[in-house]
């Protein structure tokens, strides 16, 4: 018998520690549950796992499968707990795939929001047209996938709100996010209409500050943090699944908390 998939322990190691980072990412999701191994990823995929593009193969077929089962358990109007302004934390804890250093500032008064996809009216929009949008504020947790999370207030339009006003197709299955800092990321229709998901413009009250997404990112209560783009610079609706940054180094596409 194949020992459990461990760091340390077990045949399958040479072929599955490439793999790392997915495995942790399933098991953090749920469906991986008391070790993995080659043998038990053949029963599931029914694929011959000689090589390590196969274990890969493998990996990602059953993500895929995971992000189906959370989009069907997902229920539109169920709402994330929400928590005292007294549990704010302040500053806000910086995330990103770099260092907060490497941050670059994007100047507000150039910044346009452009639009594209299934949209009437694909005008940009500028800083003070997004503040003069109704403003819906939530205190939530975030929920980093490395296993840490802190309790943030965050405030915008909603984006159901802004889908509407720019005559969105809502009929569409995805919303795709471009980014300042190359870091796309699209989600799900039915996330993007949830009352809990929001264009943030503000944390704490006061505006953005450049290292947490100035002038407007995305803060959802029902995704994992990585599912939250910063510096948003364009907005696309489409039938075409784009993915996002890290979904395309492994990590789920559906991410739901």
């Amino acid at each position: 018998m194949r020992s459990p998939f461990r760091p340390d322990v077990g045949p399958d190691r040479a072929l599955l520690d490439d793999h790392r980072r997915l495995v942790g990412s399933l098991q953090r999701r749920g469906l991986l549950r008391g070790g993995l191994s080659l043998g038990a990823l053949t029963m599931l995929t029914g694929c011959d796992l000689t090589s390590s593009k196969s274990v890969q193969d493998a990996l990602l077929a059953i993500s895929g499968l995971n992000d189906e089962v959370q989009a069907l358990l997902f229920d539109p109007t169920k709402l994330a707990p929400t928590y005292p302004a007294s549990m704010v934390l302040k500053p806000a804890k910086f995330n990103a795939y770099y260092d907060v250093d490497k941050v670059k500032p994007v100047d507000g008064a150039s910044w346009k929001l452009e639009l594209g996809g299934l949209i009437a009216d694909k005008t940009p929009w500028n800083v003070g047209q997004i503040a003069a949008l109704p403003e819906n504020e939530m205190v939530i947790r975030h929920v980093c996938v490395e296993g840490w999370d802190y309790i943030g207030q965050w405030s915008g339009v909603r984006l159901s709100t802004f889908l509407q006003r720019v005559g969105a197709d809502t009929r569409a299955k995805y919303v795709a996010f471009r980014t300042a800092d190359d870091y796309p990321s699209s989600i799900d229709m039915a996330t993007a209409l949830h009352p809990q998901t929001l264009l943030a413009t503000k944390y704490a009250g006061e505006t953005l500050a450049d290292p947490f997404g100035f002038p407007l990112r995305l803060r959802m209560a029902t995704k994992l943090g990585y599912k939250n783009p910063k510096w948003i610079t364009a907005i696309e609706v489409t039938n075409t699944y784009s993915g996002g940054y890290w979904e395309k180094r492994g990590f789920n596409w559906f991410a739901g908390i």
